[in-house]
Order: C-alpha cells, then sequence, then structure tokens
C-alpha cells in the first residue's frame, strides 16, 4: 500500500474555523482530505440534533406505509424523478439495489415551457405522501438546514485549497436533491445495497447515517483498492466528493468510489445531494479553474487510484452531451425509463443507445 494512502476517513472539526490558531490546522487537514482521500466525517457541523433526530424518528413510520399509499407518489408519475422507488428499481455496476427510497428536493414551481433546455424540466415540485403529512415540514427543515451547512461548507474547502472563499458558490443550482433510504433485512444474510459507483448527481455529498451505530454497510475503495469501513459516528455527516467537483478541480480532488452493503439488519440512509447548475458547460467546468489547479502547489493533483476506481465513468467529462443538465437528464432517464418512456419520449432512444 502507498505511503500516502488511507486507512480511516479523516475527521473534520468544523468548530475550528472560528478561532485563527485552530483554523489553520482545520484548513490543513482539509486539504489533505480532499486532495488524497475524497471522503471526510465532519463534527461541531451547526445543525441542531432536533432536526436531524426529527429526521431519523421518521423513517421508520415512512417505509412502514402500505404499498398502495407509497405507489401513490411513485417516481413514475414525475417529470423531475422524485418520488417513491421500490427494491429493485436501480441497478448499480451491473447488479441489482436492494434498497427502496423516497427521493425530494428543493421545493421549486415546475415552469419548464416548451423551447427552454429540456433538462430545466428536471426542476420542479415534490410529491408528498398524503398518508404521512407531518413528513413534508420535516423533510423541507432538513433539507434548509442541509442547504446551509453545505453552502458554508464550500467556503472552507475554498480556503483549503487556496482560492477566494466564495469562488464555488458560482457552480451551484438551485435545486439540491435528497434520499431517504431504507435498506431491508437479508435473510440471505449479505448482498447488495447499492453497488460500487462514485457520486454522479451532485457537486458535495451530506450522507446521515440514520441507523443505530452497530449496524454498519458503507464502505469506500481507497487508492489501492482495498475497502474501508465507514462506520456511524452519531452527530457526525460523512461528506464526499462528486463527479462534477473532481471535474472542476482538474482531477486534483477526486471523487471516491463507494459501496453499500446489506446484512441482516435493516439500515436507514440519508444523502443530500448538492446541486451543480444545469446550464453548467463542459468548457465552464474544465476551464474555470484549470489553471489554479494545474499550479505548482497542487503538485501532481490527487494522486492514483485503484483499478476500479478508475473504471467508474464520468458521464460529463466523457459523455457526448455539453451541458451539466442534459447529462444528468440522460442519466436519470437511463436509471428510469419508464419515466423516460412517460415525459420524455423525444429523446428516450438517443439517451439509451448512445454509448
Amino acid at each position: 500500500m502507498a505511503s500516502s494512502d488511507f486507512t480511516s476517513i479523516p475527521i473534520i472539526d468544523l468548530s475550528k474555523v472560528n478561532s485563527p490558531g485552530s483554523k489553520v490546522e482545520l484548513l490543513k487537514d482539509l486539504r489533505h482530505a480532499l486532495i488524497s482521500v475524497g471522503f471526510l466525517y465532519v463534527s461541531n457541523h451547526g445543525v441542531p440534533e432536533s432536526i436531524t433526530r426529527g429526521l431519523v424518528d421518521g423513517l421508520p413510520q415512512l417505509f412502514s406505509l402500505d404499498d398502495d399509499k407509497k405507489k401513490e407518489v411513485a417516481l413514475e408519475n414525475s417529470p423531475q424523478f422524485l418520488g417513491y422507488s421500490g427494491t429493485g428499481a436501480e441497478t448499480t455496476a451491473g447488479n441489482v439495489d436492494k434498497r427502496e427510497q423516497f427521493e425530494f428536493a428543493t421545493e421549486l414551481v415546475d415552469d419548464w415551457t416548451e423551447g427552454k433546455p429540456l433538462s430545466e424540466r428536471l426542476k420542479g415540485p415534490n410529491q408528498w405522501p398524503e398518508s404521512y403529512p407531518g413528513l413534508r415540514p420535516i423533510v423541507e427543515t432538513y433539507i434548509s438546514a442541509l442547504t446551509k451547512l453545505s453552502e458554508d461548507f464550500l467556503h472552507i474547502v475554498a480556503e483549503a485549497l487556496a482560492l477566494p472563499p466564495t469562488t464555488l458558490l458560482s457552480f451551484l443550482s438551485d435545486q439540491h436533491r435528497l434520499k431517504l433510504v431504507h435498506y431491508p433485512a437479508l435473510t440471505s444474510g449479505a448482498g447488495q445495497g447499492v453497488g460500487p459507483h462514485k457520486d454522479s448527481s451532485g457537486w458535495w455529498t451530506f450522507l446521515l447515517q440514520a441507523s443505530p451505530p452497530h449496524i454498519k454497510g458503507l464502505q469506500v475503495l481507497n487508492k489501492s483498492g482495498h475497502w474501508i469501513d465507514v462506520p456511524n459516528i452519531p452527530g457526525t455527516f460523512v461528506v464526499n466528493i462528486g463527479q462534477g467537483f473532481e471535474v472542476v478541480t482538474n482531477g486534483v480532488c477526486k471523487a471516491t468510489t463507494h459501496r453499500v452493503l446489506s446484512g441482516v439488519d435493516e439500515r436507514f440512509s440519508v444523502p443530500f445531494f448538492q446541486g451543480m447548475r444545469r446550464n453548467l458547460t463542459k468548457t465552464e467546468a474544465v476551464g474555470t479553474l484549470k489553471e489554479h489547479f494545474e499550479g505548482e502547489k497542487f503538485g501532481n493533483g490527487g494522486g492514483d487510484e485503484s483499478e476500479e476506481g478508475r473504471q467508474v465513468d464520468s458521464a460529463f467529462l466523457r459523455g457526448k452531451y455539453d451541458t451539466w443538465g442534459e447529462t444528468q437528464l440522460r442519466t436519470k432517464i437511463r436509471s428510469h425509463r419508464d419515466v423516460g418512456r412517460k415525459f420524455y419520449g423525444n429523446v428516450l432512444e438517443k439517451y439509451v443507445s448512445d454509448d
């Protein structure tokens, strides 16, 4: 194993930003996490425990709804790909993911009309289950809190990478996404919760591991190709780089491959995906900060990756489409072809057969 490789995930104490002396240490530790790991925990993050607890406590009630109540807000009803999808509805790395989930986003109006870019149709309202009216305020409060945390975090990330504090905000979308995920217990004892992947749907991911600490499952792949456990540390969020951020940093800050293994205990998980501008072009993404990240201060960038990590596709960078929004629309249609047939029939064939 390379001497620079990681065998655990670093914990970044965000309260250190408030003291000039400790802030220097914070920025140094964060820079290492950004360049050499791609995954980290944040502690003392400022999100009230009452907000996370409210969401965690609501998950069992949400997922215990009858199937017909869940299907009333089925993802296939939404051109924004928001709503419920059942176990086995998605595949990762060629295998079926054993998870069910509700997808929500920043609540926005669907104002798409003919003539606008088709990817603008991804912006729109959520579907809220009528049989759980208390869910909406819980989710909206959580999205608001994570939006603030994620934007504040970008100021610190910019400083750790020797950029002016507000530099990274210009890449953000008006809509961020949230998944409430349930990994059912497996009678077989082990299986794929979600297969090896890099986060392709956002700028950064902020994950709340919503089950008791003894229930494991999340793992990340280090540069030597070894899977490293990411245990649940109460009071923290797990934070990781998305593929969009890897592109903008010229590969200096790499998105790290990760997976979830399911087992004999059910598990709940809540990832918040910080969104990128839908109209962000490949030229902007690659070129805006290219000179900065090619500078001497970054040497050889983030170093090597494992062979498996290099095999994970970067649809935005290597794909045929020029904007982040269209790349995202393609990804979602390919993952949910029922939605594609219902709302995007004129481009369905193009997106599913353009490999």
